[in-house]
């Protein structure tokens, strides 16, 4: 049985998630101005485009802008008329994701919020449900985040996260560090979530996904 490798994440991404120049560009233009290089794959860009075109639209939200690549992805996939508030606790990783949104034309449909995610999920209750949300920020806050998006995901809204794997620690038994333990217990209450079906798309380092039908 093939296992995920490097191999067939190039495979993927040479058929269904070429990136052209703006993405190209919006990774690269990160890295070089001292972002770390941690943002999703490619092919993740591309499921989360997917996701964010079958959404029902009206806002969606990302938590953890970094240099506004998934951001981008995502925003290619939103219906037209749909807009992305995305946070970012780090003023000089926002700056570089305003830069890179205005490169791929986006500037008007993102509202790029800066500060604690936590502090500004609750200011924005009244602006939802969400079509669909992104969380992609400090893993020992999965499970807080996941608690609120549950409670604000629209009907017919997606929600994804991304290292849903911790990098293979959370399969394994002798690993208790706090990000690995945090996810453990994100992955286990998006499994019994009620209300949504999910599961962990197995390309990268995991993709959790959800639907609420």
């Amino acid at each position: 049985m093939p296992v995920y490798n490097d191999a067939l994440s190039e495979y993927i991404q040479e058929l269904f998630a070429p990136e052209d120049e703006v993405l190209r560009q919006i990774r690269e233009g990160s890295q070089a101005r001292g972002l770390p290089a941690i943002t999703v794959r490619p092919e993740e860009g591309r499921l989360l485009q997917i996701l964010a075109a079958a959404s029902p639209g009206g806002t969606a939200v990302e938590v953890g802008t970094l240099g506004g690549y998934s951001g981008t992805w995502i925003c290619r996939g939103l219906p037209a008329g749909s807009r992305l508030i995305t946070i970012e606790k780090e003023p000089r990783h926002a700056a570089v994701a305003r830069d890179h949104f205005a490169l791929a034309g986006f500037a008007e449909r993102v509202d790029l919020r800066v500060g604690d995610a936590h502090r500004l999920l609750a200011g924005l209750e009244p602006e939802g449900p969400f079509g669909f949300i992104f969380i992609d920020a400090e893993k020992t806050g999965y499970p807080a985040y996941l608690e609120w998006a549950l409670d604000h995901l629209a009907q017919g809204g997606f929600f994804a996260a991304h290292n849903a794997f911790r990098h293979g620690a959370v399969s394994d038994p002798a690993d208790h560090e706090a990000d690995t333990l945090a996810i453990r217990r994100f992955n286990t209450a998006l499994a019994a979530a009620r209300g949504v079906i999910g599961t962990i798309f197995p390309a990268g380092d995991g993709m959790a996904i959800a639907v609420r039908p």
